[in-house]
């Protein structure tokens, strides 16, 4: 028992000793991410003011009352500026650091056709994000003609719709990325086209719950959600068997 133990014991630390190069290398990557999160953060929390400012002019809510429901709740509003700043700041550092991380595990062809997809993935994420502000624009614009029709005065408090709106665009802009993931993991051959188009009904549930998990409780946002989703797994399954010929992989 005992030589099976120390056999055991042995194995271990030879694992932990041939992949320590790897964890030590993840845990610099985490330190530099993190540091940058935090002195991003640090700014939108210091400049919270400016950016609730400006998302108030995107929206533009004349005629909607907007309100403060407690003595502290600027403290709240900083956090969610310095969350919304540090996550933006962080976003395409993190996809860097992925990408420099799987580099030596990659062939030149796979890395070169991954990094192709970099600016793709920044520009879907920045769609994503600005259809989720859009989408919440025009629900609170739903909610004030509403009140003005049926003359019901209106209130809305500013760190629940902030938290919402930081809410639903962040969330788009991820869902945005599905395709790039989808290509990637095909391309990889981790996933199969095939076996994809199979459980196309699968995806289209599992978007539809997404999208009915996102503030917006309406259907009609329900749908306007869940649209851009279904749209974007059938044009990346028309890229992949037309262009990247996934299909053949």
């Amino acid at each position: 028992m005992m030589a099976s133990e120390a056999s055991i014991t042995g194995d271990l630390d030879s694992t932990i000793i041939k992949y320590s190069p790897f964890f030590s290398e993840i845990r610099k990557r985490l330190i530099f991410t993190l540091s940058v999160f935090i002195i991003c953060a640090v700014v939108g929390f210091i400049y919270y003011e400016n950016i609730i400012r400006f998302v108030l002019r995107i929206f533009d809510l004349k005629g909607v009352n907007i309100v403060f429901t407690s003595p502290f709740q600027f403290f709240t509003l900083a956090v969610d500026s310095a969350l919304l700043v540090g996550f933006i700041a962080i976003l395409p550092i993190v996809i860097f650091q992925i990408l420099s991380f799987l580099k030596p595990a990659l062939r030149r062809s796979e890395y070169k056709a991954v990094l192709a997809l970099l600016p793709i993935t920044l520009l879907l994420f920045i769609s994503g994000f600005i259809f989720g502000v859009l989408i919440m624009k025009y629900v609170v614009i739903i909610f004030f003609q509403k009140s003005v029709e049926l003359n019901i005065g209106n209130l809305l408090d500013i760190s629940k719709l902030l938290s919402q709106i930081l809410t639903t665009a962040l969330l788009m802009g991820l869902a945005f990325e599905f395709p790039v993931v989808l290509t990637i993991l095909m391309k990889l051959k981790i996933l199969k086209y095939h076996a994809i188009v199979k459980k196309r009904l699968l995806v289209y549930i599992l978007s539809l719950i997404f999208a009915a998990l996102l503030p917006p409780t309406d259907l009609l946002s329900l749908v306007l959600l869940f649209l851009p989703l279904a749209l974007l797994f059938e044009l990346t399954l028309l890229l992949n068997r037309y262009v990247l010929k996934s299909h053949l992989l």
